[in-house]
């Protein structure tokens, strides 16, 4: 089997119980590894970290909001302090490096509603991102223009991208603090009953949630409120003016979500970020994200001529939607009830997998079955994002964290894209005493890092270590997100995965509960005799021997590779 010249070739064999001999280190580096970083990157492999930027980290005080008396939120529904300068003060320390991340997707930072509103959970403000009010501005609660930009400079001098969530499908709640968009705009009314089509589209998510009309063939006028805010921060003239030119060039009418795609593609323009999260992606015809991702895939190539210097690779702009209670399981497509509709054909590259959290309950090689099955045939060049926590999933994969170490082996070994939800790698608590989302919504557990909390019969640094190793190993090895699944034995579970990409050549092979103590691997599917193989978790080497490698650890996880020279 022929193989290119500077491929990091890898065993990894693991068992969910080993927990017990995690190093403490809250760090690891590419050199504890034991193999150089791999350059090559494929959105179908990427690790995705997903963080609430309030809940996230606190870099810049001066920005924290004061609660009005009068309205004190409820648990958990206010906002705590998180901005993106604290984000970017965790890539400068390598905190994502640590953990072979190479995308973040932060919660929307575009500004939000004003006032608090009721949700029947308790008063409740804007501090997630999703209630927008003004797509053309940062949200300054969250981040400045200077913040932003380096955060997105920082990101990419680390190798990470960056993806923007983004919304066209509604706006903020109204509140006496808060203009309504106007009626040619918005809907109000009704409620969607989500029986169909028509029921999931044409209405609005939940009560004063006002609708964006984007099945609308009427152009309408900028918001009054909009155009005199625009005066007051002096940039009308350049605002009409960039609206005038997007329409004449891209002709299209002046409908209310033509007007979004251009506020958000600005970005792409602007900061460089290399993707979007598209929110409630269901909630829209289907036509609106063809029209984003030809906008958006314009401003991004736009972006690259204009900083050649600053390009990270040839990928292209990057989209993956939320449709919510979209499953792998139903293949391509989503089902409204009355048709079916493929939103891989909409110019997606993946979507959010809400089947992932439950497929987690199965084992390793019932999983990774379904997982080729599906993504090697019927998905082709697409993927999915998995998950097994999330802001707004109340049914989330081992709620009450008693099986850290097995989640992050499970969701950090299994094809597709992989999203970790911010503390998941440290067991942050996701049972609060809070109503409804906010139970989810917790602080970043720093302070159980930093003392080392006792889980079950692990530390928050040996989970850590355990999430930082599995991460690294899956940056450097495109074939575990996006490669083809070769079994080599079921019992014990052995399998290889392969990734061909032109001369670009990766390959795996995975083993499972290997025993502690001496363990004999078969490899001969990949490495040769005579050849040193060494096992990054342990630090072992081993040369191989009658095609097997013999590795004596204390672990019943063993990492083996080898550069070839």
């Amino acid at each position: 089997m022929k193989k290119a010249s500077l491929i990091l070739i890898s065993i990894f064999v693991l068992t969910a119980s080993a927990c017990n001999q995690t190093s403490t280190t809250a760090s690891v580096s590419s050199d504890t590894m034991g193999a150089e970083s791999s350059s090559y990157f494929t959105w179908n492999n990427a690790t995705i970290y997903f963080l609430l930027t309030d809940r996230f980290n606190n870099g810049d005080t001066s920005n924290d909001f004061i609660h009005p008396t009068s309205e004190t939120p409820a648990a958990l529904r206010g906002f705590m302090g998180g901005d993106i300068k604290g984000v970017t003060q965790k890539v400068k320390d390598g905190y994502f490096d640590s953990l072979g991340v190479n995308a973040i997707w932060t919660t929307p930072v575009n500004k939000n509603i004003e006032g608090s509103v009721d949700e029947g959970t308790g008063t409740s403000y804007a501090y997630h991102g999703y209630w927008p009010k003004d797509w053309t501005s940062l949200d300054p609660r969250i981040t400045s223009d200077q913040d932003y930009a380096e955060f997105v400079e920082t990101a990419h001098n680390h190798g990470i991208r960056v993806i923007m969530d983004v919304i066209v499908n509604h706006t903020g709640p109204v509140t006496p603090l808060d203009e309504k968009w106007p009626d040619s705009w918005v809907r109000t009314e009704p409620t969607c009953k989500y029986d169909n089509a028509p029921n999931t589209i044409a209405c609005t998510l939940v009560e004063n949630l006002p609708d964006v009309k984007t099945e609308s063939t009427e152009e309408v006028e900028l918001p009054e409120f909009l155009a005199e805010k625009w005066k007051k921060e002096g940039r009308y003239e350049q605002e009409v003016e960039e609206l005038e030119a997007f329409f004449e060039e891209t002709n299209y009418p002046r409908r209310p979500y033509y007007y979004i795609i251009k506020w958000l593609v600005d970005y792409i323009k602007k900061y460089g970020i290399d993707g979007f999260r598209v929110d409630t992606a269901k909630h829209t015809e289907e036509v609106v994200w063809k029209d984003l991702r030809r906008e958006a895939d314009k401003a991004f190539t736009e972006w690259k001529t204009k900083n050649p210097d600053k390009v990270l690779d040839d990928n292209e702009f990057y989209m993956v939607g939320e449709v919510y209670n979209y499953s792998l399981s139903s293949g391509r497509l989503f089902d409204y009830g009355d048709k079916k509709v493929d939103f891989y054909d909409q110019s997606f590259d993946a979507l959010v997998n809400f089947d992932f959290k439950s497929d987690a309950n199965s084992n390793y090689q019932t999983i990774f079955s379904k997982y080729q099955s599906a993504l090697q045939y019927a998905f082709k060049d697409k993927s999915t994002l998995n998950y097994i926590s999330s802001h707004d999933d109340h049914s989330p994969y081992d709620r009450e964290r008693k099986n850290p170490i097995e989640a992050g082996t499970k969701l950090l070994l299994t094809q597709g894209g992989a999203q970790i939800y911010y503390g998941d790698e440290t067991a942050r608590a996701l049972t609060a005493q809070a109503n409804g989302d906010a139970q989810l919504r917790t602080l970043m557990n720093w302070d159980d890092l930093e003392k080392n909390k006792l889980l079950g019969r692990s530390t928050t640094r040996e989970i850590l270590t355990h999430w930082q190793k599995l991460g690294q190993f899956r940056q450097r090895h495109p074939s575990i997100g996006a490669g083809v699944q070769y079994n080599i034995s079921d019992a014990p579970y052995i399998f290889a995965r392969r990734y061909v990409d032109k001369s670009f050549i990766d390959e795996v092979i995975i083993a499972l509960e290997q025993p502690i103590g001496s363990k004999k691997i078969p490899v001969d599917f990949i490495f040769k005799d005579g050849e040193t193989v060494r096992d990054a978790y342990s630090g072992a080497t081993a040369v191989v021997k009658n095609g097997f490698a013999l590795i004596n650890s204390l672990d019943k996880i063993v990492l083996l590779e080898t550069i070839i020279p």
